[in-house]
């Protein structure tokens, strides 16, 4: 069965030209991290020997060893400055193109290795994240990256490893717009992320990674109140209902899973779960990822309820036969039926099973595509 939700939010690639997912075997690319460490090292050989490396390669966290051709190079007195242009195979990665920049300078002897955010780079502004405030947004495992590539060429040379170590991603600032980043308070630019060095093409796992930073970030300030909304639509209706601030909102997506086993281990007092009725609708027959390659509404679920047991056979045949969530939606309206707020409530338990006990208080919100709220529970 076809679903009928609120618009999503638009995934997009460079200069916010929206990537389609292509036919066939998906290519891999590389992550910001894993481009910044290549830039560092091309960089440091060449404040070192006086020569770039290119292609530069290095080891990534899980052994592989790829290559990386610079887009530009810069020798002076007392730094080096090397550029790589990021290639996120066929993810639509927005960072996908951006060029990042590692720039060098020796430090003090007993500095040891120093991170600095330059242009398009973010700072951390508020606790709850990997990196304590007021630390340039250059993940741990980048920093990992680099700074073993930093200490074993400067052991190789017999030097320190007394370095400084800048950051840019020019643009970045602009293309942060498009993330999570001015939600979780990294302000000024682009994070430098990545923990295989690897892009998974369409992966699951960077949103999950975002909700999970959301949280801990909401926790961290002392939010009690969050919102896991599936789209746009619904999150700015329960925002406003509820009145929450933005450090409060999780862009839940459709990883309704990911969002609340999270705050399962990890909980804030009160959930706020919004979608259309859709997405709510599968949320409700038990489905942890809402998106509609990867769950579909079954039909006789609204069949199976109490408040569709007296329907003549005819309404019955409609629904079974509905092409949209929709459809239905509209069929038992016409016969009085409060559907979406069944829906909310079987939404709502399922979204308690799922956080078996956890001192989570729950509440979901059902709109249509004009934010109308169409039902809620709890």
């Amino acid at each position: 069965m076809n679903e009928t939700t609120e618009a999503p939010k638009t995934t997009t690639g460079t200069a916010g030209e929206s990537r389609e997912k292509p036919k066939g075997p998906l290519r891999p690319g590389w992550t910001t991290g894993a481009c910044a460490t290549a830039a560092t090292k091309a960089a440091l050989t060449a404040l070192i020997t006086g020569e770039f490396p290119d292609p530069v390669s290095i080891r990534l966290p899980r052994g592989e060893e790829p290559a990386f051709a610079l887009a530009f190079e810069s020798l002076g007195e007392g730094y080096a400055t090397a550029g790589i242009v990021k290639d996120a195979g066929d993810d639509p990665d927005v960072t996908h193109g951006a060029t990042v920049i590692a720039t060098v300078r020796p430090l003090p002897p007993g500095s040891g290795i120093r991170f600095v955010a330059g242009d398009g780079v973010g700072t951390v502004t508020k606790p709850g994240l990997p990196l304590g405030v007021d630390e340039p947004a250059i993940n741990p495992v980048p920093r990992q990256m680099m700074t073993r590539e930093v200490e074993t060429l400067c052991a190789e040379h017999g030097l320190p490893a007394d370095i400084e170590i800048t950051i840019s991603i020019p643009g970045g600032e602009e293309i942060a717009k498009q993330t999570w980043n001015p939600r979780l308070g990294i302000l000024g630019g682009l994070s430098v992320l990545g923990t295989t060095g690897i892009v998974h093409p369409f992966s699951c796992a960077a949103w999950i990674h975002s909700i999970h930073r959301g949280i801990d970030v909401a926790r961290a300030e002392g939010i009690t109140h969050v919102l896991g909304a599936t789209g746009s639509t619904s999150e700015k209706t329960a925002q406003e209902l509820y009145g929450l601030p933005e450090g409060a909102l999780l862009d839940m997506g459709d990883f309704a899973g990911g969002l609340l086993k999270y705050l399962r281990v990890h909980p804030v007092p009160r959930l706020t779960i919004a979608g259309g009725f859709a997405k709510m609708a599968k949320l409700a027959q038990g489905a942890l990822d809402l998106h509609s390659s990867r769950s579909q509404i079954d039909n006789s679920y609204f069949l199976s309820l109490p408040c569709t047991e007296n329907l003549n056979q005819s309404i019955r045949k409609r629904i079974d036969e509905a092409n949209t969530a929709l459809e239905v939606l509209e069929i038992l309206r016409s016969e009085g039926i409060d559907i979406a707020a069944v829906v909310a409530a079987d939404a709502r338990k399922a979204a308690l099973d799922v956080l078996r006990g956890a001192p989570v208080e729950v509440d979901v919100v059902v709109t249509d595509r004009e934010g109308t709220i169409l039902g809620r529970a709890g």
